[in-house]
């Protein structure tokens, strides 16, 4: 099937917004075998909107179009997509009640201008948006199948994934169901990954199963599409390849599915009662702020200490004795040790990063030193990251939430990962 989005815009057309939601929706699709074919980006004008409509109503099977169901007058897909089938706007008397009972609910009265959301192309079928006041609908326009979301991410995702995905693969004439399984991992790049994994996919019974990847430094998705009959096909074909990830993957595997890093850091402290202090150097306080804000999280987090200068983490954590002239996984576990004792908490962390000379470079590299502690146990390792200021810091930041991770679950905390650079051998 030859899929087309076209987003729509003035400010994703002069690049003012990154356009993250056509990256989205390919993603998405792609996950359940769906290939987009064409993307168009145009702006908030008629006759632009007009004619982006009918070249992909002539070319593509089926449209997504982003953007423009807004109360302003700059929203103008309704109106086009009217124009584009050939029928007049209608009110939708059936919409027009739910945007109502929205703003009821949060005790506003509903502005004039929203009742141009719930004006559609005449036959057109509603596409229920259950976290906006945006109208999804879809249409015919040439030969194609037009499906119109709105702009919002998070209303764009649900729609995608509620209603406009199944209607896909329904038109797809495969009757089959689709299940995606993921993996997420850290410190193992794609081709490694891949190369550990060739061959995984025969292993699923009559086929059906197709493994790919998606990087985002710091982390990697490993993704198995499943294909079958039924749900029951789709597992029976799945259990002994996702098995098999697991096993080769390892002690890399920091979270399956929906679940992410810092929320499984938190359960794991979560089921022993236990409580946390982090100290940070160059991070920006990036640790604590990925595990503060979750549910119940507050419960856990007793402190976070963010500082530039070693001095002022020392002092900080009343760290007692000599300041050490350089950062080593021994100042590391001190560090952690004196915050541990100091604030109480059951786990201290210190993530303390080192950067080289020159570090305004585009290419350079940091010492990570990092470590935690308990009141009868501490864990340390000493890393030396390649790139620039942001790839060590998002590298840190990994690393610490992942060696806690390791630690909480009694794997090694020292393992080597492909993002660090290998010690230099000593000089003889």
């Amino acid at each position: 099937m030859r899929i087309e989005v076209i987003c729509t815009g003035d400010e994703v057309l002069t690049g003012k917004i990154v356009n993250t939601n056509f990256s989205y929706i390919t993603q998405k699709l792609e996950d359940f075998g769906l290939s987009v074919r064409w993307e168009t980006t145009v702006g908030d004008d008629r006759e632009d909107l007009l004619l982006a409509f009918q070249l992909a109503g002539q070319r593509a099977d089926a449209v997504i179009v982003n953007g423009g169901l807004g109360p302003t007058v700059d929203d103008l897909s309704q109106e086009i997509a009217a124009k584009a089938a050939g029928v007049d706007l209608a009110l939708s008397e059936e919409w027009l009640a739910k945007m109502e009972s929205y703003f009821a609910r949060r005790s506003r009265v509903m502005p004039p201008n929203n009742r141009k959301q719930a004006m559609l192309p005449a036959g057109a079928e509603v596409l229920d948006n259950p976290v906006g006041t945006a109208c999804g609908f879809a249409v015919n326009i040439g030969k194609a199948r037009f499906f119109f979301t709105p702009g919002v991410p998070r209303e764009l995702r649900r729609m995608l994934e509620d209603q406009i995905v199944p209607r896909l693969l329904a038109k797809t004439g495969a009757h089959t169901a689709i299940y995606l399984k993921r993996f997420h991992s850290y410190g193992i790049g794609e081709s490694h990954a891949d190369a550990l994994l060739a061959g995984v996919e025969a292993l699923a019974p009559d086929g059906g199963v197709k493994l790919g990847f998606r990087a985002h430094y710091p982390q990697l998705e490993t993704k198995l599409t499943v294909r079958g009959s039924d749900m029951n096909d789709i597992h029976r074909k799945l259990a002994p390849v996702e098995k098999e990830v697991r096993q080769r993957l390892g002690n890399f595997v920091l979270a399956e599915d929906d679940r992410t890093l810092e929320g499984v850091v938190l359960a794991e402290l979560q089921n022993r009662g236990a409580t946390l202090t982090v100290v940070e150097t160059f991070t920006s306080g990036q640790i604590a702020a990925r595990i503060g804000p979750l549910p119940g999280a507050e419960n856990v987090v007793r402190r976070g200490i963010v500082a530039r200068e070693f001095r002022e983490v020392c002092a900080a954590v009343g760290f007692e004795g000599a300041i050490p002239d350089e950062i080593t996984r021994e100042t590391a576990e001190a560090i952690a040790c004196a915050a541990q004792r100091t604030t109480g908490s059951t786990h201290a962390m210190a993530v303390l990063i080192d950067l080289d000379e020159g570090a305004d470079r585009i290419e350079f590299a940091g010492t990570v030193c990092l470590a935690i502690a308990t009141s009868s146990d501490v864990a340390s390792r000493r890393s030396r990251i390649v790139g620039g200021r942001d790839w060590v810091r998002l590298g840190a930041v990994e690393m610490g939430l992942d060696c806690l991770r390791r630690f909480l679950q009694g794997l090694p905390v020292r393992e080597r990962i492909d993002f660090e650079k290998a010690e230099e051998p000593a000089k003889t």
